[in-house]
């Protein structure tokens, strides 16, 4: 793996442990502006223990995180200021409408009332969601659910987005529009994007690969490169033979 501290994301020897179970071993990468990474891995991998190191909801002493070159540790609110974040399980206010989460979420990011006006509607533009903003939550199904989220997530600007499985629910036409709007936004906007997943079908052939497996990466690059390594005909081959357990 490069040295770089450049990229929008670097991950240095980053362990973690509940306890005396290992959670994380030695993981290293980095993630380029406008790169989409593919975290890939079956459940329990440790996807989601390394989003919420990423995040700084957990602590860990042992590597580093550094978001556009700012180490959390040292800088949390700089360096966080940087991501935006869509976990799993949905965050919003049900009972408050689309307009309502949006302007509640600007205001923690110390956004003005014109200020976030105008971000907004270019989110919820960008979503294909402004004639749905003045709709309660609880009202939207869940593809338009996770599309508020995102918009959320992208109010700051953020140079970052980690996305901890969002299509996980959601029907096939839903889960196709997040995937290609993602992609769509790493393209056009040179958005770097951090993506958790099991779904292999998520997966672009253009996407920086990362298979993680109980708590060590497996392997990591593009996803011809991880194939290759592999041998394998496909992404699919090539992560069930990475992902086999191992006696020890």
């Amino acid at each position: 793996m490069s040295d770089s501290s450049s990229g929008s994301l670097v991950v240095k020897t980053l362990s973690y442990a509940y306890g005396n179970k290992a959670a994380l071993q030695h993981i290293d990468f980095f993630i380029a502006p406008g790169e989409c990474t593919i975290l890939l891995g079956p459940n329990g991998a440790g996807k989601s223990t390394l989003f919420s190191l990423i995040t700084n909801l957990y602590n860990s002493r042992d590597g580093q995180i550094l978001i556009n070159g700012l180490d959390i540790k040292k800088k949390s609110c700089a360096a966080l200021a940087h991501l935006g974040v869509v976990f799993q399980q949905t965050t919003l206010d049900m009972d408050l409408s689309v307009l309502q989460n949006l302007h509640y979420h600007a205001a923690l990011h110390g956004m003005t009332r014109k200020q976030a006006t105008l971000r907004i509607d270019e989110e919820l533009e960008r979503q294909g969601m402004r004639e749905r903003q003045q709709e309660k939550v609880r009202q939207l199904n869940g593809g338009h659910r996770r599309r508020v989220e995102i918009a959320r997530a992208l109010l700051h600007k953020p140079s970052l987005l980690l996305l901890d499985e969002p299509t996980v629910g959601l029907d096939v036409p839903s889960r196709k529009g997040i995937v290609e709007h993602v992609h769509a936004l790493c393209e056009n906007d040179n958005l770097s994007v951090l993506w958790a997943t099991h779904l292999i079908d998520e997966i672009y052939p253009s996407d920086k690969l990362i298979v993680l497996h109980q708590g060590e990466i497996k392997a990591q690059g593009a996803v011809n490169d991880v194939c290759n390594g592999q041998s394998a005909d496909d992404i699919s081959q090539a992560f069930q033979q990475l992902t086999q357990a191992k006696a020890s």
